[in-house]
């Protein structure tokens, strides 16, 4: 770990495979980002039960993202790896923060009220922003054996407390959690006003400097993601990546020399752009612009290239889900450096809010 560095923290709820818009969007940044700054990833088991997650199924998928983080280049010698269960001084400053936070703001988060109407099982086409106090108070009064568990509820909180605990300067995080950080950021405000102390730093979120990597799916349309099965993921097999590649979503093709990409082949080309030699590219682009292209041949060619990145990492992936003892060894070396920091958090914080020996 790098001394004197700024901290950058990172988690991942473990909720199946990583895929290549994980790579491309995250991981590969991540290497770079551990030769310059003091990092700390972990794999949040704990947001993840929010889910209902089946305990073996949690259990694999923890060690399946280890596995794949270490293979992409995370080098445990630079960074600090660990499961977010494994820092038992989470939980306490979980209650502690929570008692700052309203209820109100908490059901108020975008993230909230979209899980809530799918824990409900209401449809978010069917539902406008007048509808949230009907969500509300079918939250509060169902009738039906479908709820909403708390845990989902206080999910900013807890993701506020990976933050502050670990005293993070920069968190790398999407769109889709842009609003938790500045719930993270009001948090720490609130705390350090009430109190009259400068417990907390106020994170930001850390830009990578280049233009945003979105990685898009197999299906036409939208970026890569689990829920939407349209990923290749690090630890498919040949024989499988190359079916699914083979299945990507095409058009009929170019009828007039310099057509517009549809945005079937304008994600197959960008894939290309990530995976593939230049030159392969023009190739193809060419072809297209001059109406000889064969989507059979691009997508070929694109299955072999992605399979020159996937290939070896998903080699190293098989090597390390076979070492266990390794994989204690980084998570233990992991846990107790994020405990050390945690702890004296902890303990600050346990002494500014009144807790303290008789």
């Amino acid at each position: 770990m790098i001394k004197d560095k700024e901290v950058v923290l990172s988690g991942i709820r473990p909720t199946g495979n990583l895929h290549l818009g994980n790579y491309y969007g995250a991981l590969s940044k991540f290497v770079r980002l551990q030769e310059t700054h003091d990092c700390l990833f972990f794999i949040a088991d704990l947001h993840a039960l929010t889910t209902n997650t089946d305990p073996d199924e949690l259990h694999r998928n923890v060690k399946s993202i280890l596995a794949e983080y270490l293979a992409a280049g995370i080098d445990p010698d630079k960074v600090s790896i660990f499961v977010q269960s494994d820092v038992p001084e989470l939980s306490e400053l979980y209650l502690l923060l929570n008692m700052h936070v309203g209820i109100g703001e908490l059901m108020r988060t975008a993230s909230f009220k979209d899980k809530a109407r799918q824990c409900l099982g209401l449809s978010r086409e069917n539902c406008s922003d007048s509808d949230d106090e009907s969500i509300e108070k079918e939250i509060i009064g169902a009738s039906t054996n479908k709820r909403v568990c708390a845990g989902l509820l206080t999910y900013p909180t807890l993701m506020a407390v990976d933050i502050l605990a670990q005293k993070a300067r920069w968190v790398p995080v999407g769109k889709d959690q842009l609003q938790h950080l500045e719930l993270t950021r009001r948090f720490a405000r609130r705390f350090n006003q009430f109190y009259g102390v400068e417990e907390f730093i106020e994170p930001d979120n850390f830009e990578f400097g280049d233009a945003p990597v979105k990685v898009p799916g197999l299906d036409g349309s939208g970026k890569m993601g689990k829920s939407e099965g349209n990923c290749i993921y690090l630890v498919d097999d040949p024989k499988v990546l190359r079916k699914k590649v083979m299945r990507a979503v095409t058009d009929e093709g170019p009828k007039e020399p310099n057509s517009p990409l549809s945005e079937p082949i304008a994600n197959l080309f960008t894939l290309m752009e990530l995976t593939s030699d230049p030159a392969v590219v023009q190739q193809f682009r060419d072809a297209y612009a001059d109406c000889s292209i064969r989507y059979g041949d691009l997508k070929k060619q694109l299955a072999e290239d992605i399979l020159k990145v996937t290939t070896p990492i998903r080699e190293r992936i098989n090597d390390i889900l076979a070492d266990d003892d390794y994989m204690r060894r980084v998570l233990a070396r992991g846990a107790d450096r994020a405990r050390q920091q945690a702890s004296q958090t902890l303990a600050e914080v346990r002494h500014i809010m009144g807790i303290r020996k008789i």
